[in-house]
């Protein structure tokens, strides 16, 4: 990583750092921050880890997936049901065991798949085994039959969009149409408190720090470069003796798993989780994150995450009526005139100035 690049890093993660603590200073401060900063600054944070772990698999395996936003969802899921579960008496109907949707729903008995959630670790591995395993059994199957391009983005939104369907019936114990919400703890904590707030804004600022040192230093490694040489001519990869599948599948794992950690630390954030997240339209937005900061970069994926989610937050407010024109334009203007992203641009501007 570049030193201007590896500086400006610190640098942002400094100040993201100091939002929590200028949030705590008296309102009629100059430098207060307020909660809705804070709780949305929080959930682009975990944006950019979604972001982050779509680069990994696009930028450099070549994997478009059109379906990360499952795997985010996924994690979020695992993670409502952590919540719910801690809910116990306290809900709308008292049940001690049952979410208050399954009283509703006529349920009996806790379903199999709801048993050990109320334990934290064993909530931490499902967030992470459950969109790893989609991933494994997924991508093994496309990549073992050399399914690549379209095809493959065609196969990962028909994923999110099948299951989006699935969550939405109420047979399934997710919670239907409203999925799950009306959480009260996590580990102890009070949620929707300010303290809550900034520990689950501390926690999310780790993780992108935590996946940006290991996914820099895995592409800088030997299998980094064998995975860039499959992106962009995997018959030669192959000819030359690598297990492509084998590198290919590593990385998608392993980039599913990422999503479903920022999904699940977004749930308690925004406190709710319903099947509106497997939308289809979810995992293509996190492709233009990508694309508008810069595909193959890691900082670019940050990058786009963040200007990107900054630009809808005001549009929606100022003129909701033109956020999807917007972002297509967007997309269309950057593959047109940016191809390497907003970080392309950086390096013409410093390239300019040397000139």
């Amino acid at each position: 990583m570049r030193l201007g690049i590896r500086t400006g890093l610190i640098i942002a993660v400094l100040l993201l750092a100091a939002l929590p603590i200028l949030n705590m200073l008296p309102r009629d401060s100059a430098f207060h921050v307020s909660d809705f900063i804070v709780s949305v600054t929080g959930k682009w944070i975990c944006y950019a880890v979604l972001a982050l772990s779509l680069d990994l698999a696009w930028g450099y395996a070549g994997i478009l997936s059109l379906g990360h936003g499952a795997f985010f969802a996924l994690g979020g899921y695992a993670m409502g049901m952590h919540l719910m579960r801690l809910i116990g008496p306290r809900g709308a109907y008292g049940h001690p065991v049952l979410p208050d949707f399954m009283v509703f729903l006529g349920y009996t008995e806790l379903p199999w798949f709801w048993h050990g959630f109320q334990s934290f670790p064993y909530a931490m591995l499902m967030v992470m085994l459950v969109p790893g395993a989609l991933a494994l059994v997924v991508g093994f199957l496309a990549f073992r039959s050399r399914i690549t391009g379209v095809y493959l983005s065609i196969l990962t939104q028909a994923m999110t969009y099948a299951l989006m369907l699935a969550f939405f019936r109420n047979d399934m114990g997710f919670g239907g149409n409203n999925g799950f919400t009306d959480f009260k703890e996590l580990l102890g904590m009070p949620l929707g408190t300010p303290s809550a707030r900034a520990v689950l804004f501390y926690a999310s600022l780790v993780l992108l720090v935590g996946s940006m040192l290991l996914c820099a230093a895995l592409t800088r490694t030997k299998y980094g470069r064998v995975l860039t040489a499959i992106r962009d001519a995997e018959s030669r990869a192959r000819f030359l003796g690598y297990d492509t599948t084998r590198h290919k599948l590593f990385a998608f794992v392993l980039s599913a798993m990422l999503a479903g950690l920022a999904g699940a630390l977004y749930v308690p954030q925004v406190g709710i989780i319903n099947p509106g997240e497997f939308s289809p339209g979810n995992s293509i937005e996190a492709v233009i994150w990508v694309a508008v900061g810069g595909r193959g970069t890691l900082v670019g994926a940050l990058l786009g995450a963040f200007s990107v989610n900054a630009l809808k937050t005001w549009l929606t407010s100022a003129a909701p009526d033109l956020w999807l024109f917007a972002l297509g334009g967007l997309f269309v203007a950057v593959t047109l005139f940016l191809p390497r992203g907003l970080i392309g641009l950086f390096d013409r501007v410093k390239k300019g100035r040397g000139a």
